[in-house]
């Protein structure tokens, strides 16, 4: 999702309309309040106001923000980007999690994924991740509790990513995951004044599942021997 559904220019709530700070929890309605998903290395959990600071740091350096369109400038834009998300995610449209290490509390990047129609049967995701953080297994562990939420909790049938064609290793990360290319969407994304290629990859629910059984396989023949 290099191009972000965000636009701050028609976002004018006031910093003082913060929603508060929900308590954690691991199952409702997620249009009430994002569950917190959890790996061995990695929790997924909802934005907070106070994850601004560490946002704005991690991800408006260029190495993290030149494929993705360009995020808010100041830590008072991540506030107001924190607040669209839970406004978002309450009308049941987009759900964005911060990632955090297990242990400790600090926002190091974000997975979101928003409905392309009604329902979400379509829909699209993405990442940004403090690059401090890049060939760690963050990504691929996130990724995994992200896709999990998106076919098991919202049932999406059909998951789309767009990656920019020189984002090579934005491009690895998704093929690793099990997403498949299936084409080069031409002058579709507009980045300093000039329109790049992106590459169009899709995981539809058969594909999440199939992984699921073969993953189950591969496991119960290791404890095996």
């Amino acid at each position: 999702m290099e191009r972000m559904p965000y636009r701050p220019d028609l976002d004018m709530t006031a910093l003082g309309t913060r929603p508060t700070t929900t308590t954690e929890i691991t199952s409702s309605d997620w249009k009430q309040s994002l569950p917190v998903l959890a790996g061995t290395q990695v929790v997924l959990r909802e934005l907070r106001a106070s994850d601004a600071a560490s946002l704005f740091a991690l991800i408006t350096c260029e190495e993290v923000s030149r494929f993705i369109s360009p995020p808010p400038t100041t830590v008072g834009g991540f506030e107001r980007f924190i607040a669209w998300t839970h406004r978002q995610r309450s009308a049941g449209t987009y759900a964005c999690f911060a990632v955090t290490l297990k242990g400790f509390d600090t926002a190091i990047g974000i997975f979101q994924v928003r409905e392309t129609e009604p329902g979400f049967s379509t829909a699209e995701w993405g990442f940004a991740i403090g690059s401090a953080f890049w060939g760690s297994g963050v990504f691929h562990q996130g990724a995994e509790l992200l896709l999990e939420f998106a076919f098991e909790t919202l049932n999406v049938h059909r998951l789309e990513a767009r990656a920019n064609v020189k984002n090579g290793r934005g491009n690895g990360a998704l093929l690793k995951i099990g997403a498949v290319q299936e084409g080069v969407l031409r002058k579709s994304f507009l980045r300093n004044g000039q329109y790049l290629d992106q590459v169009l990859y899709a995981i539809v629910d058969d594909d999440w599942r199939d992984s699921l059984d073969a993953a189950a396989q591969v496991s119960s023949l290791v404890s095996v021997h």
